[in-house]
């Protein structure tokens, strides 16, 4: 799937999650933080969400990304080839996510390969599902992740295990951009 064709469809189905919930834009905007023009204009699929504000959206809808991206696919098949993985981009941050493993009916796992250029920062406020585990195995590069007020730097082989219940940060500090996998464990 293209990504234009996924950020329709992602529109679509933010839409369609506030709805179910019964919840106005105005009252989506207090519980995310995120100003009711802006939720406006990303369920009309005027603008791509950032990975920090789909975040936020992910949280209140309790749902990891992946979960959320995997929503807006078709049932993914047991093999996923490499060019069939859905591929989102955050331009603003730097941040290239792509689902290796995308989430399944029955499966509570899911890996995701993760890239930032040098320099890129994200922050999440809260965890999408509380309690959720990561295991973050990084190949190639370096990155600076803080979860639950500690900073951990990981350089390729490295691997931080963790379950994220509040605030984490992903930050890259470069020279050189870093690569990662993700294996993300729903409680």
């Amino acid at each position: 799937m293209r990504g234009d064709e996924l950020d329709v469809r992602l529109a679509d189905r933010l839409a369609g999650l506030r709805v179910e919930r019964g919840w106005s834009l105005e009252e989506l905007a207090g519980r995310t933080g995120i100003s009711r023009s802006s939720l406006s204009r990303l369920e009309r699929g005027e603008i791509s969400p950032t990975a920090a504000l789909l975040n936020k959206l992910c949280a209140v809808y309790e749902r990891t990304m992946s979960r959320l991206l995997a929503e807006v696919e078709s049932e993914p098949p047991q093999l996923v080839r490499a060019p069939a993985q859905a591929v989102w981009r955050d331009e603003q941050s730097g941040f290239v996510r792509r689902s290796v493993s995308p989430p399944h009916p029955g499966l509570r796992g899911e890996l995701v390969e993760g890239r930032l250029r040098p320099g890129a920062d994200i922050a999440y406020d809260v965890p999408p599902v509380a309690g959720l585990e990561q295991h973050i195995w990084v190949l190639e590069g370096a990155v600076e992740i803080t979860s639950a007020g500690r900073a951990h730097t990981l350089r390729a082989g490295d691997c931080l295990r963790f379950r994220v219940w509040g605030p984490s940060r992903f930050h890259c500090p470069g020279p050189e951009p870093v690569r990662y996998a993700l294996f993300v464990v729903l409680p």
